[in-house]
């Protein structure tokens, strides 16, 4: 049997950067694994750059002014069916540019860690053989992820499964790996680098002054810093003994330079912008706030935080809420008010702590990157030897 590893393609986009960075986790799994030749596509950003960058800008203006069409357009779209006209145009888009890149690369494997289904309309058309694989990002699911022609399902949970039987894909091609995250998560020591604006302090050196005493809320402001009322929620929470504060402003210096203003002399908060590995403050952390990107939350998972959801979009965010609401793991709130009550009560009351975590550890699916990538890889070996035996009984 052949031993040459596969040449793979991972399809993602740059809608926030939950798709990226679950790209690059099975992206340095398949390294680890000995697979050079990996190409991570942004598709849309190569072939339709000005609809990209507008589609982009109507997506985070989502998050402040237009939510309520968001999450209609979301949920009247969510029973999309293969064939469909809108399912066939949504798939169109990037046809011409993606078979540019096909012919060019050659690879063995796609990969799609975003919706954008343009491989079979392009499989169809050339009449090439490529397995396709989908890594489903979030806890919800959306009609423009399923597809007869995918070889593989990757997915969160076994309700995720089970939704994708109901759309008639065989359980077979369905596989509960989790979500795949960076190994950092599930590693015990870690060096962390930043590039904040404004040049803040290098955070490792600010976490060693945590106080072991205390209870860390890591605030997470989502991409781009969209999430509200920053400023109201730090204050509160600041004003418990007991509680100190982690705020990631991401690449928003105004936010960065709003909070510093008004609290950067507060002993209890550890301020910073954007930052590449957010695993340690994690680990340091009791609980998280943040907006319900499947990536973050599957982060957190790992790391067994509890969660506050807070003012989710319509949409899978809201939906990624109800779903880990449900499961007794987070709790969502619309106003800061509320929020900061919710943590302050949850960090007050170490049974309940003790089991919302024995939840998660119930829920959350280590390794996800591994069991992906080595299902994958043992599918492209079974592929190869049956091509090699067919080709010798010629």
């Amino acid at each position: 049997m052949s031993t040459r590893m596969p040449k793979i393609i991972i399809l993602f986009a740059s809608y926030g950067d939950g798709h990226y960075r679950a790209s690059k986790a099975i992206e340095a799994c398949l390294q680890a694994k000995g697979v050079d030749e990996v190409v991570l596509l942004d598709l849309m950003a190569k072939s339709h750059p000005l609809l990209n960058e507008f589609t982009k800008f109507v997506y985070m203006r989502s998050y402040k002014s237009l939510s309520s069409v968001y999450g209609w357009l979301y949920n009247s779209t969510k029973e999309l069916q293969p064939g469909d006209p809108l399912h066939s145009l949504l798939h169109s888009l990037g046809v011409r540019k993606l078979q540019q890149i096909i012919d060019q690369f050659e690879p063995d494997i796609v990969i799609h860690t975003f919706p954008q289904l343009t491989m079979p309309r392009l499989l169809k058309r050339t009449g090439k053989s490529i397995p396709l694989f989908n890594v489903i990002t979030d806890f919800d699911l959306h009609g423009r992820w399923i597809h007869p022609d995918v070889d593989r399902y990757y997915v969160a949970t076994e309700e995720l499964k089970q939704q994708i039987e109901s759309r008639g894909i065989p359980a077979a091609h369905i596989q509960v790996t989790g979500i795949p995250i960076q190994p950092a998560f599930s590693e015990t020591e870690l060096e962390l680098t930043t590039a904040p604006p404004q040049q803040a302090p290098h955070p490792l050196a600010r976490l060693e002054q945590l106080h072991p005493g205390k209870r860390t809320v890591l605030l997470m402001s989502g991409a781009a810093g969209v999430m509200q009322d920053n400023i109201h929620i730090c204050e509160r929470l600041l004003q418990e003994e007991n509680i100190q504060v982690i705020a990631v402003c991401g690449r928003n210096s105004a936010l960065y330079n709003g909070l510093r203003a008004a609290l950067g002399d507060h002993p209890d908060l550890y301020l910073y912008g954007y930052v590449n590995d957010i695993a340690t403050l994690m680990k340091a952390s009791d609980c998280i706030i943040t907006k319900p990107g499947g990536l973050t939350l599957a982060e957190a998972l790992e790391c067994r935080l509890p969660m506050f959801l807070y003012r989710p979009v319509p949409g899978q965010e809201r939906n990624n809420a109800k779903y880990l609401q449900e499961k007794g793991i987070a709790r969502t709130a619309y106003d800061y008010k509320q929020l900061t009550e919710q943590v302050i009560t949850l960090l007050d009351d170490e049974a309940k702590l003790g089991e919302i975590r024995s939840k998660i550890n119930e829920l959350r699916r280590p390794k996800a990157a591994e069991l992906i990538v080595n299902d994958i890889l043992d599918y492209w070996q079974n592929t190869a030897a049956r091509q090699e035996e067919y080709s010798f009984n010629l």
